[in-house]
């Protein structure tokens, strides 16, 4: 980013495994303007090795079962990745839930 591009702050909040993956149930990260939810999940998976492959299939798309919620709303009814996200956006990933 040069100095007059503004970034895109973005609030992640993490649930079950993916809590303990990341060390923390919430953080903060500032990307460049345009970002998308896959840039994002893309993100994390580098920045954090535990969630390497627990997000994004191998064609970068949202993994089944997973639920990943832009300010509260399910990305998959948006756009999927391509959602583009906004400053002071909320992104909510939750792992798939095992039950019976």
């Amino acid at each position: 980013m040069t100095e007059n591009d503004v970034g895109v702050e973005i609030d992640l909040r993490f649930f079950a495994n993916f809590r303990t993956a990341v060390g923390q149930k919430e953080i903060v990260r500032t990307f460049e303007p345009g970002v998308t939810v896959g840039d994002v999940l893309a993100g994390l998976e580098s920045e954090f090795p535990e969630l390497a492959g627990d997000t994004l299939d191998e064609d970068g798309e949202i993994k089944p079962q997973l639920s990943v919620l832009k300010n509260g709303r399910e990305v998959v009814h948006m756009d999927g990745t391509a959602t583009a996200l906004e400053d002071g956006d909320r992104l909510s990933v939750f792992p798939p839930v095992a039950g019976g």
